[in-house]
């Protein structure tokens, strides 16, 4: 494998220990070293677990010399967003208030990745309430993007992206209710998947109270990193079986072979929507690659993407103003309550009647994404547009 350790795939890495052509203590260090260098003007890594993965990676090499079974990121170098937990540590979720919130036991997530022997070297930004498109918050500072420090790393998961990106581990968590792993993923150069509600179990033991019911059933956990074979292998080892998500499902990963030649819609923009010419051109430039590796291309229209849009504001807003907002209010800074504001003011807060039909609603949006996927399971899209007024027919 060429390049530095830290340059080093996640697969490659667990291969180069499981075949002892480097040691879990080597692999740390090297990315230790990474972070040391790069992460300061960075500030992707808010929390410094470098001492504690050193031990974890020497007792990982006893383990492999003694002969044990070794897991599938056995030695591999991760980082853990701070809004889960991860025992003895503060789940702040950007938010100065919690800063000694500390997890009396691992999440889901992060109990699969240190069963699979991945050892987590530190704890990466979130904006408060992990609620915005870019990473900065009063108890850490902003988070910035590795390749140009005056573009943003995106957000929620800004400090996993940029910590991906400039070689500080392997495999990157995040999450994602709204984009949190795939804008920064987009942003940072790097990739994501979100993974469809039930595939990675989730739970934080340090939670007082249960998340409304719309929020479970549109986050997710997920991974990060600089190849997509990484993410599936994370993906794998993150969505091992964990008693206490009651929406966990055993759900094969692959799945049966799809008649060929495989369909990919490339979207229309549609007309109340905007985005930057020179990613309209990559998009096409993605669709000539498929077409030249024996894909369909086919240029068409999305489901209703603005009224999809609108009825997940609506839902994850209603749920907001009724359980989380007058907290949020009282601990968040002034900035986020301005953030808050602009939020609510995208979406029609329902009454109780109105909030039924709308988890109705959804049942048939995502039916019809479904049959949509049947006929196309690939679409080239942009990620992000800006909405446009249709100019007046009167």
């Amino acid at each position: 494998m060429a390049g530095p350790i830290w340059q080093w795939s996640a697969l490659d890495t667990a291969t180069a220990i499981r075949e002892r052509r480097a040691t879990a203590e080597e692999v740390v260090a090297a990315h230790v070293d990474r972070m040391r260098a790069v992460n300061p003007p960075l500030n992707a890594v808010v929390v410094d677990l470098s001492a504690q993965a050193i031990q974890a990676a020497r007792a990982a090499d006893r383990a492999q010399a003694q002969g044990s079974m070794l897991g599938k990121l056995h030695g591999v170098p991760v980082t853990i967003k701070i809004n889960i937990d991860v025992e003895g540590q503060a789940n702040s979720n950007g938010v100065l208030a919690f800063k000694d919130n500390i997890a009396p036991g691992d999440a889901p997530v992060v109990a699969n990745l240190k069963k699979a022997g991945a050892i987590i070297i530190g704890m990466t930004n979130t904006p408060e309430f992990s609620m915005r498109g870019f990473t900065d918050n009063k108890l850490h500072g902003l988070t910035s993007n590795p390749w140009d420090s005056t573009i943003t790393c995106g957000g929620s998961s800004g400090g996993a992206g940029a910590s991906i990106a400039a070689g500080i581990g392997a495999i990157g968590h995040g999450n994602d209710i709204g984009g949190s792993l795939r804008w920064p993923a987009y942003c940072n150069g790097i990739a994501t998947i979100k993974p469809t509600q039930g595939r990675i179990p989730a739970f934080n033991p340090s939670a007082p109270v249960e998340r409304p019911l719309m929020a479970q059933f549109m986050s997710a956990q997920g991974p990060l990193a600089r190849e997509v074979r990484d993410v599936r292998l994370a993906l794998d080892v993150m969505s091992q079986r964990d008693m206490r998500d009651p929406w966990w499902v055993p759900a094969p990963l692959e799945g049966p072979k799809l008649p060929t030649p495989i369909k990919v819609a490339l979207a229309r923009v549609p007309d109340d929507m905007d985005t930057d010419p020179d990613v309209i051109a990559q998009l096409r430039v993605a669709a000539d690659h498929l077409a030249n590796a024996g894909y369909e291309i086919v240029e068409t229209e999305l489901p209703d993407l603005a009224g999809t849009w609108q009825l997940w504001c609506d839902l994850i807003m209603t749920e907001l103003s009724v359980l989380q907002e007058a907290q949020m209010r009282e601990l968040g800074s002034a900035e986020f309550g301005q953030t808050l504001d602009g939020f609510l003011k995208m979406a029609t807060i329902l009454d109780g009647g109105a909030y039924m039909e709308a988890i109705a609603r959804r049942s048939r949006v995502l039916r019809t994404w479904l049959a949509f996927l049947e006929s196309y399971p690939v679409i080239l899209t942009p990620l992000s547009v800006k909405r446009t007024p249709l100019a007046s027919t009167e």
